[in-house]
């Protein structure tokens, strides 16, 4: 017979029944209607009104660009020609390109994958906390969760944390049922999505293996030596998926596939280590000039302009701009992660017990992207919370399960309002009287609590935590103060997200026609400086723009020589400026595309606007072509 030490305690799910406990038994009758429910109105949040979806211009052009070609899919071009990348690894757009074409390239088509995987963030993040601790619990959880205004956000956006998230919450799972068991070939799974997770975020995926790491070190039902060969085995894998895109593309000649747009060097590990990463931590000294990455700052993407209460300190994470998408339950989860700790003090349960998993799991997956995030620049991005707030939902939920007997709860619930009041209040014109409201019902529930109604009381003080982050949340239903297609911010800070950038007006229109026109077999209509100016004619026409100098404008693509061989080869012939690029001291004068900008201005023919649009005051089209450049 095998020995005590040796058997698979994490195959219950959740804790033993307690007896008498009434709230349990009908959560348990209940459960799948609940959970239905809970699906359900996660996906009114995240679906409603995306009929009103704008396009955002940089994601959107690279989306209808891999539409066109298999090479573009891939490597996530932004052109159809696929002269560059996006800035980032293209994962996070494979769904959104399959939209696309199964659906059409619309606004919402782009968007609908997003909302449908928050909502599979719901029902896995309910799986995962019901085998843990228990259903209530687990439903408790899912609520919390389909409520918090990130995950609306989310769901209504076209950035990459949507199926992060979703991803990182597969390994997750994959590791729970890996622990229990001790299999490495389930491990092995978890391995797989942290390395999918990392085609979406980069190296931020990295960040989960602490969590995963621990928990299947610590509570698995077989020997050190095993556990260690398991996870050396689950490393190889992480690592092998998670660069099979880096490495392709390293190993496929420049000339053969897309530029790597924020790199000076073309290489992927500029674009991935130094670029999406350590630029991410100038803040605290890190410099990542020498990794062939282009530096950037908050100047270098054009400016973001913080929404009020959000700074890029190391406090940031309770600044009201970052805490109102994600943190309304901090002190609940402070009370979940702090009363779990002593409990396992209190208990000495054996390494192999699930609450003591548990709370490896959701304590280490907080504190690590808890720590990221207040040393590493967001830049005002809300979306990157989102893989925060499962974590805070998980020991949140938790936390009120396991102490719904005790009289601190009630404490803390009412804490947790006034944390609440405390954020709301930082936009007195934004559905204050929610505020009064939340107050009044956390009292009630205090009342409540000292006549031992406890049931009554519980109840009473979860709807006053969740009065004004469910305010917050539907308010996302209104395109006021929530554009589906952008970034993913709902509230009074969001911002919209249509512009001229992702439509052709009439003058674009003409000029569109004129290139085409006189186009004499060229591979690009045109090329002109940035993406900004290239993403409407790739949005509407799926026109071949090359747009010179990459999102930030300091990329060194097209090199001189290349784009003199583009030229006399051909293959280019139209370059399109604006006056303002030709101003002293304009933009281009400072970075790698200006020296093509002035000599362009200098040797290639000016158009006549008469011939394309006599009313055309801002743009300048010039002629490369043979015997138009001197």
């Amino acid at each position: 017979m095998p020995s005590p030490a040796s058997k698979p305690l994490l195959v219950r799910h959740g804790p033993p029944p307690i007896p008498g406990t009434a709230v349990r038994t009908a959560a348990e009758r209940h459960e799948r209607p609940l959970l239905a429910a809970l699906a359900a109105l996660a996906g009114v949040l995240c679906l409603w009104g995306l009929g009103h979806s704008a396009y955002h211009s940089f994601y959107a052009a690279a989306v209808r660009s891999m539409t066109d070609n298999p090479v573009a899919f891939f490597y996530g071009s932004f052109d159809p020609a696929n002269s560059i990348t996006l800035d980032k690894l293209p994962g996070f757009l494979w769904p959104q390109a399959l939209s696309a074409l199964a659906f059409g390239f619309h606004p919402w088509a782009l968007v609908l994958p997003q909302a449908l995987e928050m909502v599979g963030c719901v029902l896995l993040l309910h799986v995962l906390v019901r085998r843990w601790a228990g259903v209530p619990a687990g439903l408790l959880a899912a609520a919390f969760l389909a409520l918090t205004p990130v995950t609306v956000g989310l769901g209504r956006s076209v950035t990459e944390d949507a199926p992060f998230v979703l991803l990182l919450l597969l390994a997750a799972e994959a590791t729970w049922r890996a622990t229990a068991h001790a299999r490495p070939r389930t491990l092995l799974l978890a391995a797989a999505w942290v390395g999918l997770a990392f085609q979406c975020k980069m190296l931020e995926a990295w960040a989960v293996l602490p969590a995963l790491t621990v928990t299947y070190a610590v509570a698995a039902p077989t020997p050190p030596r095993r556990r260690v060969g398991h996870l050396a085995l689950a490393a190889a894998v992480t690592v092998a998926v998670s660069l099979s895109w880096m490495l392709v593309a390293a190993f496929t000649p420049s000339g053969a596939r897309p530029y790597l747009d924020g790199t000076t060097d073309d290489s992927p590990f500029g674009m991935v280590v130094g670029y999406n990463f350590l630029t991410r931590f100038h803040a605290v000294g890190v410099d990542a000039s020498g990794t062939g990455s282009i530096v950037t700052s908050r100047a270098a993407h054009g400016g973001h302009r913080l929404p009020p209460g959000m700074g890029d300190g190391v406090w940031k994470m309770f600044g009201p701009g970052l805490a109102t998408q994600t943190g309304w339950l901090y002190p609940l989860a402070a009370f979940g992660l702090v009363g779990g700790v002593l409990a396992l003090r209190r208990r000495g349960l054996p390494r192999t017990d699930p609450l003591l998993a548990g709370y490896l799991l959701w304590g280490v997956w907080l504190a690590t992207f808890f720590l990221v995030f207040s040393f590493g620049s967001v830049t005002g991005h809300t979306y990157y919370m989102g893989v925060v707030a499962v974590g805070v939902c998980a020991l949140a939920a938790a936390g009120v399960v396991r102490a719904r007997r005790s009289r601190v709860l009630p404490v803390v619930l009412l804490v947790n309002v006034f944390w609440c009041v405390a954020l709301t209040l930082w936009y007195p014109r934004f559905f204050v009287w929610s505020a009064a409201y939340a107050v009044a019902l956390g009292l009630l529930a205090l009342l409540l609590a000292g006549t031992r109604r406890r049931p009554a009381a519980l109840a009473v003080g979860l709807c006053a935590v969740l009065l004004i982050p469910a305010v917050w949340s539907a308010s996302a239903l209104s395109p006021r103060y929530n554009q589906p297609g952008g970034f993913g911010r709902v509230g009074p800070t969001s911002t919209r997200t249509g512009s001229a950038l992702s439509t052709l007006g009439p003058d674009r229109q003409r000029l569109l026609a004129y290139l085409t026109a006189h186009r004499d077999g060229a591979r690009y209509l045109a090329a002109v400086p940035g993406w900004q100016a290239a993403a409407p004619y790739v949005i509407a026409a799926n026109a071949p723009v090359l747009p010179m100098g990459g999102f930030t404008g300091r990329v060194p693509y097209p090199a001189p020589a290349a784009f003199h061989r583009l030229i006399g080869s051909g293959r280019l012939r139209y370059i399109v400026l604006s006056r303002a690029d030709l101003r002293p001291g304009a933009r281009t004068a400072r970075i790698p595309d200006g020296t093509l900008v002035r000599w362009t201005a200098a040797h290639c023919r000016l158009v006549p606007p008469a011939a394309y649009d006599p009313g055309d005051r801002t743009r300048l089209l010039y002629d490369c072509g043979p015997g138009h450049t001197g």
